[in-house]
């Protein structure tokens, strides 16, 4: 039976993954919105490599982390996805400014509801943070849905709808990384009687289990 303690401390490998397409995300959405209509096709390939960039790494968690998150398949799917729909926008550039935001909101969505899925592993882990991610997710999956309804939303900047979703997005991914990085200090925040306590119970299970 492998020790409780020696399980949290590898809980989740590579927690500051999420950190960094976070960050990423949150750059674009910053950028996007100091760009004006006329050029958010030219956008194209700073969204491909962004979702390139994002899609390799989430890919890359995923692997890593397949002993342990109950639904890795998910997240591998995710970032599968986000890295398909990357370099199809890298190798076809002249996508027209009324289909693009059908891509990029599909694969903000899809993402979206990757970390709402994300937040309730973490409820289940009992991380009382847990809401901040499921709240970041919600808004994401709301701006995505209407960047993919773009036309029923005249009123409504295309660029800033694109930008903020970027940002929400990224901001539940640094809200995740975080939490991520909790659950993996947590055994280093434990005393010494409690860590002792914890190692006599799983020795006392290991006895009963043998007889």
């Amino acid at each position: 039976m492998k020790s409780l303690l020696t399980h949290f401390t590898n809980s989740v490998k590579h927690w500051y993954v999420s950190l960094f397409i976070g960050i990423i995300f949150i750059i674009m959405g910053m950028y996007i919105f100091t760009t004006p209509l006329e050029t958010y096709v030219s956008l194209t390939f700073i969204f491909s490599i962004s979702f390139i960039i994002s899609g390799i790494m989430e890919i890359y968690f995923s692997i890593e982390n397949r002993k342990i998150l109950k639904g890795w398949g998910w997240y591998l799917t995710g970032g599968i996805l986000t890295l398909a729909m990357g370099i199809y926008l890298l190798m076809y550039p002249a996508v027209s400014i009324v289909f693009l935001p059908f891509y990029v909101g599909f694969t903000l969505l899809f993402r979206s509801f990757h970390l709402l899925g994300f937040s309730f592993d973490l409820k289940e882990m009992q991380v009382l943070s847990w809401g901040n991610v499921a709240i970041s997710s919600v808004l994401g999956i709301v701006l995505s849905f209407m960047l993919l309804a773009n036309p029923l939303f005249t009123g409504i900047s295309i660029v800033s709808i694109t930008a903020i979703t970027f940002i929400f997005v990224g901001v539940a991914s640094i809200v995740l990384a975080f939490n991520l990085k909790k659950l993996k200090d947590f055994p280093s925040k434990i005393t010494e009687t409690l860590k002792a306590k914890i190692n006599a119970l799983e020795e006392e299970i290991n006895d009963q289990l043998k007889d």
